[in-house]
Parts: structure tokens; sequence; C-alpha cells
């Protein structure tokens, strides 16, 4: 239930050689299944490679990490294993020191392991961790990733190829597994995919360009969202790749339902999307009071109709089960019950996160836009 907004310009970053506009510009053919701009979007040349063969040198992948248990440490390593093999892979991990040591164990030789910049005191701890990543990457092209994400081979290529026209790519992921909780949230995903733009867990980023736009804000609870806004409030090139499928593991059921209020919370940065959900529950207790049961039927239908078009957008039925669209009315009620909870802590001073409160869900492109870049050191800011 977005809305994806075209870049205000096209640019490159600076000292790009051969950095030209990209107004008119369509995929080469050739582009990878699925690779096409969503409605609203910068098309984009894809210079493809061979799926599977990515440029060692040529990818860096940036895995932000800060555990308090090590229950998945052998899928992890394994993962990263092979991910080696595609990318130079750099994991700022924020652990405890037991595990940070045990994880610098595991990973010697693998992967580049370090702790978040001591200089960076953003409040989101994500954030450190990205912006620790691209100050060490070497590579043009870079991929940051959650640490439940699982790319294979052909999704990095086709990354790594899209990256050759845009300065932010937003690929699509999807559970795998598929327990019911995350069919349920699978329901966000297919009704996000049918008004607009879903929010991944990974980004494609250009480092020239995020050089340039001197990092995002930390201090942020919907750091995704204030990453694609800087994109856009500093004239950058996002391509939405609505095609591309990454893999993401869901989450156990009791993280499932500690996120709901949280996940809800980032609609306060989305004024006319809160609108809608604080609505739902007036709407529907008037219906059952005045026994418009036929009324609030179809009102799920269509939450069931809505969704199962996203689901079919993009060829989403190779990885999106039909049971998730049926899934629709049940998350709406949810989002819409938590929206009320979501405002409440607004009031009550923010939500909290990592021990803290942050009050503040994302800042708006208007406000990006007056805002002088970089952030600056004083405020744990992108410095080279």
């Amino acid at each position: 239930m977005t809305r994806l907004t075209r870049t205000p310009r096209q640019t490159r970053g600076p000292g790009e050689a051969g950095a030209t506009p990209m107004n008119g510009t369509t995929p080469a053919p050739g582009t990878a299944a699925g690779m096409t701009p969503a409605p609203g979007s910068t098309p984009v040349p894809v210079l493809a490679r061979v799926a599977g063969s990515a440029d060692r040198h040529g990818l860096d992948y940036v895995l932000p990490l800060r555990w308090d248990g090590d229950e998945g440490l052998e899928e992890l390593t394994a993962y990263l294993r092979e991910l080696s093999r595609q990318a130079r892979v750099i994991v700022v991990d924020g652990s405890r020191d037991e595990l940070f040591d045990r994880h610098a164990e595991r990973w010697r030789g693998l992967v580049t392991h370090v702790r978040p910049d001591p200089g960076l005191r953003f409040a989101n701890g994500k954030v450190n961790g990205v912006t620790t990543g691209l100050r060490l990457a070497r590579a043009q092209h870079v991929v940051i990733a959650d640490d439940d994400v699982r790319y294979e081979p052909a999704a990095l290529a086709g990354m790594d190829a899209l990256l050759a026209g845009a300065d932010l790519v937003r690929p699509q992921n999807h559970f795998d597994p598929l327990p019911w909780h995350a069919r349920w949230d699978t329901a966000r995903t297919l009704l996000n995919r049918a008004l607009g733009a879903d929010y991944p867990g990974t980004f494609g980023v250009r480092r020239s360009f995020f050089w340039a736009m001197g990092g995002y804000d930390g201090d942020v609870l919907f750091e995704n969202l204030e990453l694609i806004r800087t994109v856009r409030a500093r004239g950058g090139v996002e391509y939405h790749a609505p095609g591309l499928y990454v893999r993401r593991l869901p989450p156990d059921v009791s993280r499932f339902w500690s996120q709901r209020v949280r996940q809800a919370y980032d609609d306060l940065a989305q004024p006319a999307r809160l609108a809608v959900f604080l609505s739902v529950l007036p709407a529907a207790a008037a219906g059952l009071a005045r026994r418009r049961f036929g009324t609030l039927a179809v009102a799920a239908g269509l939450a069931v109709g809505l969704a199962e078009a996203g689901r079919r957008r993009a060829g989403g039925r190779r990885v999106f089960p039909w049971t998730a669209s049926l899934f629709a009315p049940v998350w709406v009620l949810e989002r819409a019950t938590c929206a009320w909870l979501a405002v409440g802590a607004a009031l009550g001073g923010g939500v909290p996160y990592a021990g803290r409160r942050l009050r503040r869900a994302a800042h708006s492109v208007r406000s990006l836009r007056r805002r002088p870049e970089p952030l600056g050191p004083g405020r744990g800011g992108f410095t080279w």
C-alpha cells in the first residue's frame, strides 16, 4: 500500500566516466526476466551479465549484523561461504563481545569482519553498520542486505547489471520457507506490489552516489524509506525491480508478533497511508453496528483481489502462494489496529528500539532537499 514517485532528476555520482542523463532510455534486450520498470520509475539500460557470473571484484556485499544469540550461526556461515565466491563480503558486527569473537573465529579468511565505526552515533544501529560497510567497500556496486536475506548467484548478477544504470535498486523479497505467519506478512507485500512498490530488506547502491549524497540519517525508525527518500532528494536514479526476487528467511513467531506495532509505526512517515488505516476500524465497527455484513464481505473480497493482483505482477506466482492473498483482510485489520497503537506510541515519545525510543519514522523528501549535505560528523554522518 505504497506509492512509487519518480526521482526528481537523473544523475550519476561524481567522477564517473561517461555519466549521461538517462531520460528516454529503455532496458536493453536481454534484460533478466521480470526486471521491468515499475510505473513511474525511470527505465535504465541493463548491461546484462551471464547469470551467476558476477565479477568478484566488481560487487561488494555489506551485511549489518547485531545478534543476541547464535542459533543461526551455522546456516549463516554456510551462506557467507557461498556468497564470498560471488562478491567481497563485509560483515559489520555490532553483537556483544563474546558473540563477536566467535563470529571472528568462524569467518576468518572468509569475509571482512569489523565492528561498527565508534564515531557513528545514529540511534538506529543498522545505519551505523551500513555506513561503516560503505566506507570499507571498494567496488562501485554494493549490495546492502539484512542478515535474513539470501541471494542466489543469478539475483546477485541481476543486481550488479541493474546498478550499471541506477544509483539505487529495489529488488523484491519473498519468504521461503512459508509458515503461517510468513504467509500473513506476505499479504502486506502483495498489497504493496499491487499499489506501488514493496520495501525490501536489501538494496543495491552505487557507492560513489552514496558518498556524494552524504549518506542518510540513522536517527529514524524506517531507515529503508529514509535511504530511498534521500536518494530521491539528492537527484539519484532509483530503479524498482519487482521481478528481481531475493529469498528471505521468515522470523520466528515471537519476533513476528513483536514487530507488529513497530512496523505500523513506519506509516507515520506516510500520512495518507496512515489515515487510511486509522479509518478502517471505525468503518468496520459502523458496518457491524448497522449489520451491513454484505458490505464488509465485499471489502474483504476487494482486499483479497488486490493482493492477488500484486501476486500476479512481474511473475510473482513463481514465489508467492495463492494462499497468501487470502490473508489480506486479516493483515489489513492487524495494521488498522496497530496503527492506533503506533499513534499512541508517538504521543508517548516514540517506539522502543534497541533500548531507546525513536520518535521519527522517516523524513519527507521535501525536508531532505532543504537539509545541507552531508549530514556531518557531529551527527554521525557519512564522511571520508
